[in-house]
């Protein structure tokens, strides 16, 4: 006997909701790592003339929720509307996680290297990190979706 509409409709919500808690975890976790590990280290370092650059205070920190949110919406929504036109393979997961990775990171990083706000070094580090944050951003997507959705 198979499911009806109405039974599989009422299940991805549930794989959907399940990814986006788990996004949101890892991705916190990734956003924070990388910020006090390379960021913020590499920013002061590259701009010690700036007073106050890459500070840690309860706005920035208002401002990194805001920007986290945003960001763990994006990816899973854009990562699960891709994996359901396109298939739940890993391959596609993986274009999924590259494809909202330039879209966000890649213009962040260049519009901050063409105001003269970040450096090629920075880059160098930011660009691979955030692509490997958003590829398994994606990856738990495809997760949520093969082992929720078909309960």
């Amino acid at each position: 006997m198979t499911d009806s509409p109405t039974a599989t409709a009422a299940r991805v919500p549930r794989a959907f909701w399940l990814s986006l808690l788990a996004n949101a975890l890892w991705i916190n976790v990734s956003e924070v790592f990388r910020y006090f590990a390379f960021v913020m280290p590499m920013l002061r370092d590259a701009f010690p003339m700036i007073e106050g650059v890459a500070p840690m205070s309860l706005p920035v920190f208002g401002m990194w929720a805001i920007w986290d949110t945003i960001l763990v919406f994006a990816v899973t929504g854009y990562t699960w509307m891709f994996l359901e036109r396109f298939g739940r393979s890993l391959r596609n997961a993986v274009y999924a996680g590259s494809t909202i990775w330039m879209a966000i990171f890649v213009i962040l990083w260049l519009g901050m290297l063409n105001m003269r706000m970040a450096t090629p070094g920075l880059l160098a580090v930011a660009l691979p990190l955030s692509w490997l944050e958003m590829v398994i951003a994606a990856l738990i997507v495809r997760w949520g979706m093969v082992r929720f959705a078909s309960d």
